[in-house]
């Protein structure tokens, strides 16, 4: 994901795959760290335990090739890596409801080294109007299409309650916003050219409870 978050090329790849290429990622960039210049699909395999004829065929879909019996070099590795990611371009956002999760991820300074910078927060709550998080100010919502002209952003992180999720996001994406970082666990509804990305820490939260509890009975 270069320039945009539709970029034609990432868009042929399975989702499965885009999810394990960040793992692949840190996981190089640690081994960099122990001083290893060369990185083959094994190695990565004996850490993450994810087969290593999977880890060649999601590299496949990269513009790498390894040398026979070494692998990757490490450096052009995370190179290449980090660009196919979009991690090496800044994707600025606006976030959308400042509560304790919205906060957090204001507070997140690690967001920029995965490319995001989230540059402006909105909500409606006079005490925190004209306020900053982590150097971000926070504007009324109601200023959110002056801003996105202003700023130059595509894309929107939501944070809001559940109940009004469904109408700021309609808000959003009249504004110009082309991308939606989904934090609520409802399913909004978007336009077929809105890309949206959904990751409810509920969802999550019960699968592992779910696990646990199965875990626990056997």
């Amino acid at each position: 994901m270069s320039n945009t978050l539709q970029n034609k090329e990432t868009l042929r790849v399975p989702e499965p795959t885009l999810r394990r290429l960040p793992w692949y990622l840190s996981n190089v960039k640690l081994l960099k760290q122990k001083g290893e210049h060369f990185v083959s699909s094994t190695q990565i395999s004996k850490e993450i335990n994810v087969d290593a004829s999977q880890i060649a065929k999601d590299l496949s879909y990269v513009n790498i090739s390894g040398r026979t019996r070494v692998g990757y070099e490490v450096d052009t590795l995370i190179a290449v890596l980090e660009d196919f990611l979009g991690f090496s371009n800044i994707h600025r956002a606006f976030l959308f409801g400042v509560g304790s999760l919205g906060g957090a991820l204001l507070s997140d300074s690690g967001l920029k080294h995965f490319g995001l910078e989230i540059v402006a927060a909105f909500d409606v709550k006079p005490q925190l109007l004209g306020t900053e998080v982590n150097g971000i100010p926070i504007f009324h919502s109601d200023d959110f299409e002056k801003k996105v002209q202003e700023y130059g952003v595509n894309i929107g992180v939501l944070t809001v309650p559940i109940e009004i999720a469904q109408r700021i996001t309609d808000k959003m994406v009249a504004g110009g916003i082309k991308a939606v970082w989904n934090f609520t666990p409802f399913r909004i509804r978007v336009p077929e050219n809105i890309v949206v990305q959904n990751t409810s820490l509920y969802a999550h939260l019960a699968v592992m409870f779910n696990r646990l509890n199965f875990n626990e009975v056997k």
